[in-house]
């Protein structure tokens, strides 16, 4: 800690901050990111959200993309839109990485910015009030900062690395109980046909191990969920980054876990099977 504090102490006389302290900021090889940077990126967050809740749905747009029931609508592309022009003034030297782009980043130690503009598209274009703005920042290829905003509820949950995690400022904690106890959320593969039957079978392993099961139809609002205590588990055959890169550090500073469905450590630049928990006890054994 005195070492720590006499950097932070260095930090101050040269850079002639003496706002900072040791829990406003965050150290990353040569990037300091701080408490007014992630405050930058919350208010860009949360007015794209008012985006959404005021959409003109008499004149909403939807395309097809590829894959089953797979649609991006008007107000997916203006947000990302938003969301790239705006991130990337308040971190000119970052990376972008969206789905709307629907090109994955080759793999890179650089920040850079995993962005899902409206995670649960079927859900907005239907009106149901289930979907979430991911914001997450990786460096060294792991997530250090991550941001889901549902506007429907005014919901906004972030981590930072080593920080914790919080909605609306609220300090979270994974749930204590077991999967007997609990509830689990399950994918269903739904773009992918030639996973569904494998889905199924994954979901009727866990159904019949838990008290109830959900499907929400939108993986960020699944996985912070797990990690407001609200769920216990959640698993998806496969999503892309931008699905879960956000989410996971939430879960992981609220004291759960995401792995694989084999239980290996996720890579944040490729298309990955999920399989988050309260980590209270081995989930994989319900599975294979």
């Amino acid at each position: 800690m005195n070492l720590l504090s006499g950097l932070i102490n260095t930090l101050k006389r040269k850079l002639k901050l003496s706002f900072f302290s040791i829990f406003d900021i965050i150290v990353l090889g040569d990037k300091m990111i701080s408490d007014s940077i992630v405050n930058q990126i919350k208010e860009v967050v949360k007015e794209c959200g008012k985006t959404i809740l005021n959409a003109d749905r008499e004149n909403m747009k939807i395309e097809e993309k590829e894959g089953i029931a797979n649609i991006v609508t008007n107000y997916d592309v203006q947000v990302q839109n938003i969301l790239k022009e705006k991130l990337l003034l308040i971190l000119p030297e970052a990376k972008f990485m969206g789905e709307e782009n629907e090109e994955i980043q080759e793999e890179t130690d650089d920040l850079t910015f995993v962005v899902d503009p409206i995670d649960g598209t079927n859900n907005f274009a239907r009106d149901l009030g289930l979907s979430a703005i991911s914001v997450g920042l990786l460096q060294n290829k792991k997530p250090i900062l991550g941001i889901c905003y549902n506007p429907y509820r005014d919901e906004l949950f972030e981590a930072q690395k080593g920080k914790g995690s919080y909605l609306n400022g609220k300090k979270i904690h994974v749930s204590d109980l077991l999967l007997k106890d609990g509830l689990v959320a399950c994918g269903n593969a739904s773009y992918y046909v030639e996973l569904k039957d494998k889905s199924i079978e994954i979901q009727n392993k866990l159904i019949k191990e838990a008290s109830c099961y959900r499907r929400l139809g939108c993986a960020v609002i699944e996985i912070c969920s797990i990690a407001s205590g609200r769920t216990e588990a959640y698993f998806e055959l496969k999503l892309m980054p931008w699905d879960f890169t956000a989410a996971s550090i939430i879960l992981t500073e609220a004291g759960g876990s995401i792995t694989t469905l084999e239980g290996k450590e996720i890579n944040y630049f490729k298309p990955s099977s999920i399989l988050a928990s309260n980590n209270k006890e081995d989930y994989l054994k319900y599975i294979w």
